[in-house]
């Protein structure tokens, strides 16, 4: 179910460049290739600018394991992402330990509360990434 989720929210978004994603949320799509296949795989999900980047975060919604998209993106060098009608080249950056745990709390927390529900329900580390433009 969630994949036809993300087919359909992918569909809209390249549609609609964006303007119907997310409502007051800042909603990119990410394409990043399969770390398996090669092939892109394109996602939607909420991000916060931050002075490193685009800041996003795997929470799958709870699940008890990270997001293939996530996956995915910790075997790139590079990925694209389209924020509205704009696309561009990022290269992705894994926060990890006390950088990870820091931007968790100091800024997804503060900027988007409502995600620590997630966390709580998946009892697991969410992790969090920067997409710094190429």
């Amino acid at each position: 179910m969630a994949r036809i989720g993300n087919r359909m929210g992918v569909w809209l978004y390249t549609r609609t460049g964006g303007r119907l994603a997310g409502g007051a949320d800042k909603v990119l799509m990410l394409t990043v290739p399969g770390r398996r296949s090669g092939q892109p795989r394109s996602s939607c999900m909420r991000y916060l600018s931050t002075d490193q980047g685009l800041m996003v975060w795997g929470t799958a919604s709870g699940a008890p394991r990270d997001p293939d998209w996530f996956r995915n993106l910790r075997a790139a060098d590079l990925a694209e992402v389209q924020v509205g009608r704009d696309t561009f080249q990022v290269r992705p950056r894994e926060l990890l330990g006390a950088e990870r745990d820091t931007a968790w709390r100091d800024t997804v927390l503060v900027r988007a509360p409502e995600v620590s529900r997630y966390a709580a329900k998946a009892g697991r580390t969410i992790p969090v990434a920067v997409l710094e433009r190429v």
